[in-house]
């Protein structure tokens, strides 16, 4: 789902294609009301000129209006700025043409266009006072006026009543998207605390029985049965430490991870570590606005990497930054350590590889997963990563 400028949810994908299709099709059937001053004007003892300038202006309200209602939810400064030409098109039919049929398709429009309940109602009072002054000007009978600006009223607040229709259609269904993440997200967590409590205890006490049963078959005579022994049971806690550590790390990837938390927690790890944290705010206030799974990959790499700026870097400062680019999101972590120059302590990651260790090697499978990349630039003073994500087109973004 994605938002356009004035806040309205436009549809998504192949299903707005096919709304858009069935709305160029459905007003394209009603413009045939304009058959009949277009045989007037080409009937009539008229110049070359003035049935050309008629022909020319009917075709080109027929194309901006099956354009407006086809791509009005799309872009709504776009919307408002076709519909001011469609508006100035049935002016000029007016004056020149002496027509008030075109009336209707205007407040039809302004129905549709007009976010504002109220202000659209009095554009289409607006639309039906200018149709009936075209017919007073041109001296129509009060018959064929109120043909007219009948159709004029009723249809632009039949309008103002679709599109109002059409939001509360959206909201519900946003509503209904947001209680089905809100329900995985809960099935998640329920699953994750089954999972832990179920096995975390059971698999903690076979590690500790199995150290308590190691330290007594070493109490034993020595010979090749109790080694043969000692080595089983030291093997048994191995596999359980091994699989108490695999749960607890899928548990973990059960729990989505947001910016808003995340950025709290580097912010008191850096701290600690007499690393001064320097972050953006729009971090947390962005936390939440764009793709969940997006938003989750970013929140991994944030906290991966000040845990490697804690351990590694020596570092006085770190500077934690998000910025949009295009259609892309880049969350990016420096600090003003030892960079690739400087020493590292013995065991840690080469700065300048992300498969040498398996955090940043973490870090590029989920933002690979969200079809993002993972950037490493180390330098003689300093290290920055920076995590990049896409951004659908239209997504509520501001940075």
């Amino acid at each position: 789902m994605t938002q356009t400028g004035s806040g309205e949810r436009a549809l998504p994908g192949v299903q707005g294609k096919v709304a858009r299709i069935w709305r160029s099709l459905f007003a394209g059937i009603w413009l045939v009301y304009l058959i009949q001053p277009v045989v007037t004007v080409v009937g009539g003892d008229y110049s070359v000129l003035y049935t050309a300038g008629a022909l020319t202006i009917v075709a080109a309200f027929c194309v901006v209006y099956i354009g407006l209602v086809a791509t009005w939810d799309r872009n709504a400064r776009r919307s408002r700025a076709a519909f001011a030409v469609l508006f100035v098109l049935a002016v000029i039919a007016s004056a020149a043409y002496g027509g008030t049929v075109a009336w209707i398709f205007v407040s039809a429009a302004a129905g549709i266009v007009i976010s504002s309940p109220r202000t659209a109602m009095r554009v289409v009072l607006v639309s039906a006072a200018c149709s009936l002054a075209t017919s007073l000007v041109s001296h129509v009978d009060m018959t064929d006026t109120l043909i007219d600006l009948v159709p004029t009223v009723l249809v632009g607040f039949a309008m103002v009543g679709f599109r109002r229709q059409f939001e509360l259609t959206q909201e519900l269904r946003g509503a209904r998207e947001t209680v089905a993440r809100m329900a995985a997200n809960e099935e998640r967590l329920r699953l994750a605390r089954d999972l832990h409590d179920l096995t975390g205890q059971s698999l903690s006490m076979i590690t500790l029985k199995s150290e308590l049963a190691a330290r007594l078959v070493r109490r034993l005579p020595e010979g090749a049965g109790r080694d043969r022994a000692l080595d089983e049971i030291e093997q048994v806690a191995s596999v359980s430490r091994q699989t108490l550590h695999d749960i607890r790390e899928a548990v973990s990837g059960y729990r989505r991870p947001t910016l808003a938390v995340e950025i709290i927690t580097a912010r008191t790890a850096l701290e600690t570590a007499g690393i001064m944290p320097h972050d953006d705010p729009e971090i947390t206030l962005l936390s939440g606005t764009f793709d969940l799974d997006a938003e989750a990959a970013l929140a991994w790499c944030l906290r991966e990497a000040v845990t490697n700026v804690v351990r590694h870097s020596r570092a006085g400062n770190c500077r934690i930054t998000l910025s949009r680019r295009a259609d892309t999101l880049s969350l990016e972590v420096r600090d003003d350590g030892c960079g690739s120059a400087g020493p590292r302590p013995a065991g840690a990651p080469s700065a300048g590889a992300p498969s040498a260790g398996t955090g940043l090697r973490g870090m590029s499978e989920r933002l690979c997963a969200v079809g993002g990349h993972l950037e490493l630039r180390p330098g003689q003073s300093g290290f920055r990563l920076i995590a990049s994500v896409p951004v659908r087109s239209g997504a509520t973004v501001a940075v």
